[in-house]
Order: C-alpha cells, then structure tokens, then sequence
C-alpha cells in the first residue's frame, strides 16, 4: 500500500485539488432536487412527494442530455490548452453558448409538448399526476438558464477554474432552499404554492447562476487572453460539430444510465405512491453520491484531455488511475454511511412510517452498487477526456438496457419481489459498466503508450 501511495502521490493531490470544487459544484445539481423533495415531504405530504418522484423521473433524463451536451466543450477546452492554443478556446466558447442555448430550448419544447402527454399514460395515481403536470412545466423551463450556467461552467473547468462554479452552487442552492420553503409553505405574505412552489424557486435559482457564471467569466483577468477570439457574431458549423461529437455521445451515456432509473421510477410507481416515494427518497441520496463520483470523474477527464493534448500517455495512464482509487475510497465510505445510518437519513425527507421503511430497505442495496456506480463514471470521465465516447455509449447502454432495467423488471414486477428487485436489476447494469469501461481504459491507454514508445525507437 505504502508502494501504491507514493507512486501516485503527486497524482492524488493534483487531482483532488481540481475534483473537491467540482464535486461540490455538481453536488449543487443533485441538491437542488434534494432540497425539493426534502421540502416537500415535510410540507407538502407523501402524494406530492410521489409527484416530485415522477417529475424528477422524467426531468433527469432531460437534464443530463443538456448535461452531457455541455460536457462536450470541456475535453476540447483542456485540450486546446494543454497544445497552448488560447485563441481557438474562444472561439469554441462562443459555438457551445449557442449550441447550449439552442438545445436548452429544444429541452424545454420536449417537455412541454411530449412529456406532459407522457404523464397520461404511465398509470400512476391519479393525486399524483394532477400535481406532477403543472410542476414539470415550470421546472423544464428553467433547463435554459441551467444550459447557459452549464456553458461558462464548462469552459471555466476546461481551464482548470473550479472554484467559481463551486461557490456559485453553494450560494445557488442556499437561495433555493429559502425561497422553496418560502414557496411552498407560504411565508412572508406569500400565498401556499405546494409542490408548483418549488418549481419556481428552481427556475429563479438557476437563472440567478446563469446571470453571475456569465459575467465571472466575462470579467476575468484570468480569462482574457482565452476570450480576444470570442464574439456573439461567431457560429462555426466546423467547431459546433466538434463540440457536438463529444456532447451527443456523451448525453447519450448519462441518458442510458439515468432513463434506467427514471424507468425504475415509472415502474416502481405502478406498484403504489408509497413505494414511488420511498424510491424517490433513496434515489436522491444516491444521486448525491453519484454526483460526487461524477465530479471526480469530470476532473479526471481534464486532466485526462490535457495530457492526451501534450501526448503525455504515460502521465494520463496514472492520472486515471488515481482517480480510480479517489473514488473507490470515496464511494466505499458512502456505502458504509448507507449502512449504519439506511433507518435515519430516510427521516431527513418523510416522516411517513410506510416511505422510511422501504426506503431504508433501498439504502442497503444502494450501498452495494455504490463501488460500481463510482468507478464506472470515472472510466466515461477519463474516455471522454481522450475524445474516445462511441464505445463507452454502447457500453453505457448495454449494460442498464440490456442488463440492467430487464432483470430489474423481471425481477421486481414478474417475479413479484417489489422496488427491491427492480433496485437489484439496476446493480447488476452498473456492475456490467464498471466492468467494461475499465477494460476499455486499459486497452486504450496500454495502446497509446506502446505507440509512443514504439515512434521514440523509430
């Protein structure tokens, strides 16, 4: 162990300086829906906190494609500057804010035309889809703002800025938090909005972020030099499909896996709204930790895209694989909270006796997929930052289409097992991934480093 430390001390700590903000940064995505349902499960009752299961079910799978469009711009960003090409991160700056903005909007055209319907025929309980529609509008709404914010973020973390987006979540979510509560209980002369009330203070909240990460980045001295190429008047087909080539592969990946769950959500709800919000209540503890592991990933691929940039493979190799043991640590020390404490942090949400129960059943089995859930984001976050995203998409949706959400199903609904087979199923597909991204890894930077060394004999 003491070998394994100093070989890859320096690694450690480089890669944790960069990760530690970028995990509270998108620690700041998860919270916004976990301070929602925290809120609403207090003041609002379990029907509305069933809604907000299913919202949240189908809005996840739109927001990580608009996250995984934005990622696009990131590998390319740390890239171009690892080469010492400041003038093209401009210019790809001003081809993903419009590229952004563009999808954000789709987004939302999506959810207003197709989700809503959707809604109808899931056969949910009919108290919940009354609440659901209404709060699904307000909340696709605000994924342009989010896009705009995702835009600035990205190229900040590009450069190695994380800091910035870090303190603008933590602010964002504090924001949050008081106007939803302000919202939905109804304070200060503010009439009670109930589940809507949280909607809207989503909206404000990124809204708020968007407007500040613009103007941080704009304002800069630390950005100037990347930012004397970037104008509102530039849209170049060339750069937008660069960007888009790494993005669309990259929301199909965190789509794959998310839409499982939401299908877990959808699934889960057909049993009862019981079941359906204790689910909610366990995917948003997960989700916490997963968005950590996510932003140890994200760093890995910066300095994944940075090395690949320099032709450094044998510096990316060990990079990667300190990231590997940041987050095996990281998601073996989640796993053991969920242990000890699956009776307690349900109560944090609910104070449902019927929801804490199941879900603290949940807990247990989320602490098993947690090693998986960690390493698997870090193999898409290394691929990505070397540009490789075709084979991890199919590996993505293999293992939680194939794999993972069929066995859940059969498991939980055929066989009769409940929320607890369909979660089993979904451990299973991330097992799957994990396995086949590290192999994908190894393969590809063991083949980089013998091509190196076989051009320096040459």
């Amino acid at each position: 162990m003491s070998n394994v430390f100093s070989t890859y001390k320096q690694h450690y700590k480089d890669n944790l300086v960069l990760a530690i903000p970028i995990v509270i940064s998108q620690l700041g995505h998860t919270m916004v829906q976990t301070a929602d349902s925290i809120i609403v499960g207090h003041f609002a009752g379990t029907i509305s906190l069933a809604a907000s299961s299913l919202v949240h079910s189908i809005f996840m799978v739109i927001m990580v494609i608009g996250i995984g469009i934005s990622y696009g711009l990131t590998p390319l960003i740390a890239q171009e500057n690892g080469r010492g090409n400041k003038e093209e991160c401009g210019k790809l700056l001003s081809n993903s804010l419009y590229l952004n903005i563009l999808t954000g909007i789709l987004l939302f055209s999506v959810v207003y035309l197709g989700s809503v319907f959707l809604i109808n025929h899931l056969k949910q309980d009919a108290a919940v889809i009354v609440e659901a529609k209404p709060y699904l509008n307000v909340l696709g709404f605000s994924i342009i703002p989010l896009m705009v914010f995702l835009t600035f973020k990205q190229f900040a973390e590009g450069l190695g800025f994380t800091k910035q987006a870090m303190m603008v979540s933590i602010w964002g979510n504090v924001l949050n938090i008081i106007l939803g509560i302000t919202f939905v209980k109804g304070l200060f002369g503010v009439k009670p909005m109930g589940l809507i009330g949280v909607g809207y203070s989503t909206l404000i909240d990124r809204s708020l972020m968007a407007i500040v990460m613009a103007v941080y980045v704009f304002k800069s001295k630390y950005f100037r030099d990347y930012l004397r190429q970037f104008t509102f008047r530039l849209i170049d087909k060339v750069r937008m499909s660069k960007i888009f080539k790494i993005g669309l592969p990259t929301a199909l990946q965190y789509t794959f896996e998310v839409s499982a769950f939401s299908a877990a959500a959808i699934l889960t709800g057909t049993i009862g709204a019981v079941e359906q919000a204790s689910h909610q209540v366990a995917i948003n503890l997960a989700a916490m930790t997963y968005m950590m592991a996510s932003g140890i990933a994200s760093a890995a691929g910066i300095k994944s895209g940075n090395n690949f940039g320099k032709r450094d493979f044998f510096n990316l190799r060990k990079s990667a694989i300190a990231s590997y043991h940041i987050a095996i640590v990281f998601m073996c020390v989640a796993a053991l909270s969920f242990v000890v404490f699956n009776g307690f942090l349900p109560k944090l949400f609910t104070d449902d006796i019927s929801v804490i129960n199941i879900a603290s059943g949940l807990l247990l089995i989320a602490a098993l997929f947690q090693l998986f859930d960690g390493t698997q984001v870090i193999g898409l976050g290394v691929l990505r930052g070397m540009g490789d995203v075709n084979i991890p998409t199919l590996i993505t949706f293999t293992s939680y289409w194939i794999f993972g959400l069929p066995v859940g199903y059969l498991l939980g609904i055929v066989w009769g097992i409940g929320v607890n087979g369909i979660w089993l199923g979904l451990t299973l597909g991330l097992l799957v991934a994990s396995l086949l991204l590290f192999i994908r890894f190894n393969l590809l930077t063991k083949k980089y480093n013998k091509t190196l060394v076989s051009l320096a004999d040459a």
